[in-house]
């Protein structure tokens, strides 16, 4: 009811004033009732799950349980609404000696999620946004996923019935953001974001404009790891299961022309120059050169931080490339 009755009209609003459109692809798999565990590339702290409920919830299915830090519970307030919102908390703020007895509870209440309650869940693929987008499964999320049933863990993975997600925007809000957090970094190594920096990434990233917003499911990995011999061991198990997710995130982005322009001008290319015109690439020229504008810091690198974000832009193109090189598939 609160889903329904608070958080969908507000994100409609949201919707309607940040995008020009939200599109899901490959959502009709998912009406049969059973449980998933969603795993997705992470673009933004509050609008990647937000968004994938609304696009459930459009199209008549069950909105899904979302994994969410608890480094974001910035405030009270904020711990309360995820509660509301079909949230579960991943605790990182813990010590050694209580990470893997929190891991196994998180692990378990998965798996009792997907299999008993027969309800989905998100989950990010790594640890925080992928700031330059080059977007990698963290082995450590599969190991966390397998210790429900740790002994057998193709079996354990294979049970949550892991369905690859690729969450693609337009125009990142937070894109200038990222890259002078990149050069704080650069200049100052011990540097850290204050808790001032990750409120305001989260105003910017859900106030701000991001064009495109298209959610594309993949293939379920059920099928890859059928295919791993009994005698594999776990480490290798892992990463197979890895590397699966993240072939089939990189084969269902959708580009743009700045994301082929971008790529171009990463690999100093012209693979992609059907996909572009002169007037996108001066449009994209305009919208970095404007990014750039808004950063404030001493000692601002314009090079740098052009390069940095070119780089957001490009790497799911690369990524992209790599995935069917892989495959021996040819560009498409």
């Amino acid at each position: 009811d609160f889903q329904r009755t608070i958080i969908y009209p507000f994100m409609k609003q949201l919707i309607a004033k940040t995008t020009s459109e939200l599109t899901g692809i490959g959502f009709e798999e998912f009406k049969d009732g059973s449980g998933h565990v969603y795993i997705s590339n992470h673009r933004d702290i509050v609008l990647d799950a937000a968004f994938l409920n609304i696009l459930f919830f459009d199209k008549g299915i069950d909105t899904c349980e979302i994994a969410i830090g608890d480094n974001l519970l910035i405030y009270n307030w904020i711990t309360d609404l995820v509660r509301l919102n079909k949230s579960f908390i991943v605790k990182r703020r813990v010590s050694v000696r209580e990470m893997l007895d929190t891991s196994r509870h998180l692990s378990e209440y998965i798996f009792d999620t997907i299999t008993r309650r027969r309800q989905s869940a998100w989950i990010a693929q790594r640890e925080g946004r992928a700031k330059d987008s080059n977007d990698k499964t963290q082995v450590s999320l599969l190991k966390m996923l397998t210790l429900h049933n740790s002994s057998k863990p193709a079996e354990a993975l294979g049970s949550l019935d892991i369905v690859p997600l690729s969450i693609t925007y337009e125009f990142d809000p937070c894109d200038y953001l990222k890259a002078k957090e990149y050069q704080l970094k650069r200049d100052n190594p011990g540097y850290k974001k204050s808790q001032a920096d990750d409120i305001e990434n989260m105003r910017t990233g859900i106030l701000g404009y991001k064009g495109k917003v298209v959610f594309k499911f993949g293939n379920r990995i059920n099928d890859t790891l059928s295919l791993i011999d009994e005698n594999t061991g776990r480490a290798q198990i892992l990463e197979t299961a890895t590397q699966a997710i993240d072939r089939e995130i990189y084969k269902n982005y959708v580009f743009f022309p700045m994301n082929y322009i971008a790529y171009d001008l990463m690999e100093n290319s012209n693979l992609f120059a059907a996909r572009y015109t002169d007037e996108d690439k001066a449009a994209f020229d305009n919208y970095i050169d404007g990014q750039i504008a808004k950063i404030d810091i001493p000692g601002k690198d314009y090079r740098f931080l052009r390069e940095k974000l070119i780089g957001m832009y490009g790497n799911t193109v690369k990524n992209y490339v790599s995935a069917e090189k892989a495959e021996g598939a040819g560009i498409k």
